[in-house]
């Protein structure tokens, strides 16, 4: 049975459309899978995985980076399709934390090794996402980050080091009220709000990594509001793994979590990307939705 094979060709490793469809196919021919690759744009990949799911579609192998690894994500959770990974993005965390390597034989050989787990996956209003989701400072860069390398052409790094010196300076906090699990209630003062599927880790050496994706919780982080100097060394200190408890609170062991604000809107970075959402803002985790195959 051919297995279809869904490759955005915007993808950070995918810019030669020709060259990309070859190494996919050597790859995968390679470890004995016989597949048809498709290159499509973002959009036109998630509307044909719909389709392969809803046709009862048993193996979907899709490679791009953690954007289109999510929507395809969307598509297969809670279904019997399982997703075979190809990390071929400029950021691939979700396979990383699987244990899925970058290089595309190996990548192969996973998918082709019949490994099958079961991972949990989260929900924002009912979107999935498979990685991390935020409010406030991050979505900035993140908008900031497109406009630069639509108008001026720069590359998805640089573009990305420039927006967050901007968004840093033009700071900025929002009042927002958490719900946690239908009941318990707080407010907070906060320029980000992080929420993620499963435990990020915030200390060294594994910052910013999950050990697990199946413990069927939300990581919330509520980086705390500081003077604007105060807040820039707090971010830094986050981003090389040496957070204070006085900069982040950690609020643990939650399933769902309600999100309210003054504002009518929020710009909402989800697997890094970025959505206008309006409130209120409902989190879920959705317990071993996915099937993926991985090495562990």
């Amino acid at each position: 049975m051919t297995v279809p094979i869904l490759i955005n060709r915007g993808g950070g490793s995918t810019g030669d459309d020709a060259k990309a469809r070859q190494q996919v196919a050597a790859a995968l021919a390679k470890a004995g899978i016989d597949g048809k690759v498709e290159l499509l744009d973002g959009e036109q990949l998630a509307r044909r995985a719909k389709r392969l799911v809803a046709a009862g579609t048993k193996l979907m192998i899709v490679g791009g980076g953690d954007g289109t690894i999510s929507a395809a994500a969307g598509a297969a959770a809670d279904s019997k399709t399982t997703l075979g990974i190809l990390p071929m993005g400029t950021l691939n965390h979700l396979a990383r934390d699987l244990g899925i390597s970058f290089d595309l034989d190996e990548a192969a050989a996973v998918i082709a090794s019949g490994k099958l787990h079961r991972i949990d996956v989260a929900e924002l209003n009912g979107r999935i996402f498979v990685n991390n989701c935020a409010i406030g400072l991050y979505p900035l860069m993140v908008v900031d980050r497109e406009s630069q390398q639509k108008r001026l052409g720069r590359s998805k790094r640089l573009a990305m080091l420039v927006a967050s010196a901007r968004t840093l300076v033009r700071y900025h906090h929002h009042r927002l009220t958490l719900t946690i699990n239908g009941n318990a209630k707080e407010v907070v003062e906060t320029p980000l709000l992080f929420v993620g599927n499963n435990d990020y880790k915030i200390d060294m050496p594994a910052a910013g990594r999950r050990q697990t994706l199946d413990d069927g919780h939300l990581s919330v982080l509520v980086l705390r509001s500081k003077a604007r100097a105060g807040m820039i060394a707090a971010v830094l200190r986050a981003l090389v793994g040496r957070a204070r408890p006085d900069d982040l609170e950690h609020i643990e062991n939650v399933e769902t979590l309600r999100v309210t604000g003054r504002r009518s809107h929020y710009n909402v970075a989800m697997d890094g990307e970025t959505v206008k959402l309006a409130p209120p803002l409902d989190y879920r985790i959705r317990k071993r939705a996915l099937r993926v195959m991985a090495p562990r």
